[in-house]
């Protein structure tokens, strides 16, 4: 008798213990859902400062606007304005090289918190983001080769192979805009500037479209023979990109992108890359 009251008591100790162990892992769950449960509803500016960080999404590949420099560094107009951006909302910087048909898809993912990286504001974007106020003005136009004398525009396009970078505006227009009005012509699509200028130089396309601005320090590096030629084709404005809902954050960035402005910080940053005054 005395033995199975011995037994009864160990099987109770157990017991006692197993349910205390049960109680500290739901209560340590519990800790843990409440938890995710405050980030998931704190606002992503929130995050940001409480990360200290705010991860920008851009190409890396797009002189002057964002490239590597020969530190190994992001650099360009749209990283010091990154920096800035970061700057003045007390946190750090990580910059994050994306391919610019990648570049929704990364956002989206919450790969990084912004695209500050020549983004155009289109309506078709807005559906999938939220945009900033614009922090640049490109005006667009038709680049050739030095010799070629029968594309002035781009009503010559027609029956041509003409460049263009992937998933871009400037492809989005070629297609839905200017094929309907100008007739059939080949479009070929690109990663990045360098490599659409080169087929431009030796010749695989017969135009492409871009701005002086981006194409400026490729040529000068790489002796390409090329011309900018005819008109302006169109005006573009980028903004900061970020994911849909975030109203407090885009507030926050059009606050900071006013005050840059107003303070000449963003007069500064022009003219370092772009060696004249933005336009008005």
């Amino acid at each position: 008798m005395k033995k199975k009251s011995f037994l009864l008591g160990i099987l109770l100790a157990v017991f006692a213990i197993m349910l205390t162990a049960c109680g500290s892992d739901s209560d340590k769950q519990e800790g843990e859902e409440s938890e995710g449960s405050n980030m998931e509803g704190s606002s992503l500016l929130d995050q940001i400062k409480e990360e200290g960080q705010l991860k920008v999404g851009l190409m890396g590949t797009y002189k002057p606007y964002n490239f590597i420099n020969e530190d190994q560094e992001m650099d360009g107009f749209d990283a010091d304005i990154a920096k800035e951006v970061a700057n003045r909302l007390g946190v750090d910087v990580e910059f994050v090289a994306q391919e610019f048909s990648g570049m929704i898809a990364g956002l989206q993912s919450e790969k990084f918190d912004v695209v500050i990286s020549q983004m155009t504001i289109t309506d078709e974007r807005k559906e999938q983001m939220d945009f900033s106020d614009p922090y640049i003005t490109n005006q667009v136009k038709v680049i050739v080769k030095e010799d070629n004398d029968s594309i002035t525009s781009v009503e010559d396009f027609k029956g041509k192979n003409i460049g263009v970078g992937l998933g871009t505006n400037d492809e989005t227009y070629l297609r839905t805009e200017l094929m309907p009005e100008v007739g059939d012509f080949t479009i070929m699509t690109y990663d990045d500037v360098v490599t659409t200028l080169k087929d431009l130089d030796t010749g695989r396309i017969d135009a492409t479209i871009n701005n002086i601005y981006a194409i400026t320090p490729v040529v000068e590096q790489n002796g390409f023979k090329i011309k900018a030629v005819g008109e302006p084709i169109k005006s573009d404005q980028a903004g900061i990109a970020t994911r849909k809902g975030n109203e407090e954050l885009i507030a926050e960035l059009n606050r900071i992108l006013a005050e840059m402005k107003e303070d000449g910080t963003y007069n500064e940053i022009f003219v370092k890359w772009f060696g004249e005054e933005p336009q008005a």
